[in-house]
């Protein structure tokens, strides 16, 4: 099909089947903030700005990606904390050299390997974050800084070589509506957030020219945009440009569009534009209590940031029973994981966070057959006799029934399920097929010794009929 530059055109794209059946990705935020690598560990995003509001996320913003900005505000634990260790004339582009240095010891095939045994599908590198440093050997001049503010390695171009050896998917990531060396004034609050996107033409050429160029050079997967992008911007020509180049391609949902506001009161709620297209949505540290029908796609760090921050310890970080069970809960919505990992300056990836990777990876090695290329069933969650909370997905034919925890008997009673007489019922990971007993619409079915996981995944086929 040929997309036409209209946005109706363009919404005739369908999302491709890889990514449904993916459920799995890994993010990358990597950059000049990782050679701080410093925020305070104030918290999740969504529970820091329901308990204390956006301003005082702002000021002590757990993102470490986002150190210039809370760098520019005032008397911040981020500025004291530069301030002290690198001292007052040390500028946030002074970490330029660092970086460049440090990257010469990153193995992206080390990544690669890493990512492939943790059982993603595909992976998502920030080109440019909000910053405004590239990754990428760009042909276009950077204005307002002097030499490229790029990386001295096609840090893009290795890792996706390193990501397609290994039959997986790369994404690529680029700030479209930020870029503070074209606007320097700090976001404080909430209500300044579509203020600071630019919008001047000059920018709009340049973010259009910078994705034109990631495409045509990199060929990804996923154009992975943030914070919005600048209303003079043709995104219909982008868009259908990058179907007609890349058909299997598929786009997130943070392209709005919005004039600049400043009549805007500081107490008025930020009603966002819709989305005119996209292929999925992206909730931030959230996920959806029910099955969505449009594709989406939880994205969170697997602590409170996304890039890396050295103050952070097990305490702040995801255990591997709360990233499983999470995971299990997201694709038995539609949904898939875009797990973030913040690399240190030199690429390596810390232990915690490798921890936490082969943890479900290891879960993945025995259920992923739950997970990857499965669909949402005619409901996403349950519970057993003992209260132990299930999530169910399909495919070929057959219910998966997740259970969330470990049961407490040799017998497990599933609600409101019938099986059919010729049903058969395993257990992930082994072999022999389970007795059970349907009782009115209670399924009950007898477990061998079950090891220590995080869940466990029953298999029954053909699925049985849900009842009310």
């Amino acid at each position: 099909m040929i997309y036409k530059a209209t946005f109706e055109s363009v919404k005739e794209h369908r999302v491709p089947q890889w990514f449904h059946d993916a459920k799995l990705g890994i993010f990358v935020h990597w950059g000049l903030y990782s050679v701080p690598a410093w925020a305070p560990t104030s918290g999740d995003i969504d529970k820091q700005v329901a308990a204390e509001g956006w301003e005082a996320w702002f000021a002590n913003n757990a993102y470490a990606e986002w150190y210039l900005n809370t760098l520019r505000i005032d008397d911040t634990p981020t500025r004291r904390h530069h301030i002290a260790t690198y001292g007052e004339d040390f500028s946030y582009d002074d970490f330029a050299p660092i970086f460049n240095q440090a990257v010469q010891q990153w193995k992206p095939d080390e990544w690669a390997d890493l990512f492939q045994k943790v059982g993603a599908r595909y992976v998502v590198l920030t080109t440019k974050h909000h910053d405004g440093f590239l990754l990428w050997p760009s042909a276009l001049a950077k204005p307002y800084k002097r030499g490229r503010y790029a990386a001295e390695r096609d840090l893009v171009g290795e890792l996706t070589e390193a990501v397609r050896k290994r039959n997986m998917h790369m994404g690529l990531y680029y700030s479209g509506g930020l870029d503070w060396s074209f606007n320097e004034t700090p976001i404080r609050d909430i209500v300044d957030l579509p203020e600071n996107i630019v919008q001047t033409a000059d920018f709009v050429q340049y973010a259009d020219a910078h994705w034109r160029e990631l495409i045509v050079r990199y060929e990804p997967s996923i154009l992975w945009n943030d914070i919005g992008y600048p209303a003079a911007a043709d995104v219909p020509q982008l868009f259908a440009d990058y179907y007609n180049t890349i058909t299997d391609g598929v786009v997130n949902d943070r392209w709005r569009q919005r004039k600049p506001d400043r009549q805007r009161g500081t107490d008025e709620k930020i009603v966002p534009p819709p989305v005119p297209h996209c292929d999925f949505t992206t909730p931030e540290y959230a996920s959806y209590d029910q099955i969505v029908e449009k594709k989406w796609e939880a994205t969170r760090g697997i602590g409170h940031s996304f890039g890396y921050n050295q103050n952070e310890g097990p305490q702040d970080y995801l255990s591997v029973e709360e990233l499983v069970r999470s995971f299990a809960d997201i694709v038995s919505k539609n949904g898939n994981l875009l797990l973030d990992v913040g690399p240190m300056a030199d690429g390596t990836i810390p232990e915690l966070q490798r921890q936490r990777l082969l943890g479900l990876g290891k879960w993945l090695d025995v259920n992923g057959d739950a997970i990857f290329g499965t669909r949402p069933w005619l409901t996403a969650e349950g519970k057993t006799n003992d209260n132990i909370p299930v999530r169910y997905t399909q495919k070929d034919g057959a219910l998966y029934s997740i259970l969330l925890d470990t049961p407490r008997s040799q017998q497990v009673t599933l609600h409101k399920l019938r099986a059919s007489e010729a049903a058969v019922i395993t257990l992930l990971g082994a072999d022999t097929a389970l007795e059970w007993t349907q009782q009115d619409d209670n399924l009950t079915v007898s477990l061998p010794t079950l090891n220590n996981s995080p869940a466990h995944t029953l298999k029954i086929s053909p699925a049985p009929q849900l009842l009310d």
